[in-house]
């Protein structure tokens, strides 16, 4: 995958994924896997913040709110700076805030029946996949996807 200043408009070939990178990738996703550390990352998106504050904009204890930035800071999607007393947290760098956005628009997809058209066609095409799904976040089934 390429790593360059510019990633977007010079991609390299995608490697395969070997047994070490789905553990890394699994370990990532898991992250991702629990609302308030998605409320701290969308959260962050919109620029760094001291935990504190960012405690309050998420409505959470501080204490919690630590030990999920110190969880998201050992899997590299966020970085914690020292500032006086205080710790400031800022997402590691831009590719997970692209991760958080594509698992919005994933899900916001779902939700309203969409699925990106093959390269050969264009605009969204309607879905009559594998998973049903009741809401923003919520997927159950093994029906058709309904909006």
């Amino acid at each position: 995958m390429g790593h360059g200043a510019d990633d977007r408009n010079h991609a390299t070939p995608r490697e395969r994924l070997d047994a070490a990178g789905a553990t890394d990738v699994a370990a990532t996703l898991q992250a991702l896997a629990t609302p308030s550390r998605l409320y701290i990352l969308a959260r962050l998106q919109e620029g760094p913040c001291s935990v504190g504050d960012l405690a309050e904009a998420v409505g959470m204890e501080a204490s919690a709110c630590s030990h999920q930035l110190r969880l998201l800071r050992n899997l590299g999607l966020v970085t914690g700076e020292r500032r006086g007393r205080s710790i400031v947290y800022a997402l590691y760098d831009h590719h997970v805030a692209e991760l958080l956005e594509q698992a919005l628009f994933h899900v916001e997809h779902l939700r309203l029946g969409l699925r990106d058209a093959p390269a050969e066609t264009t605009g969204p095409t309607e879905v009559t996949g594998p998973a049903e799904v009741t809401g923003p976040a919520e997927v159950t089934g093994p029906a058709a996807v309904q909006a």
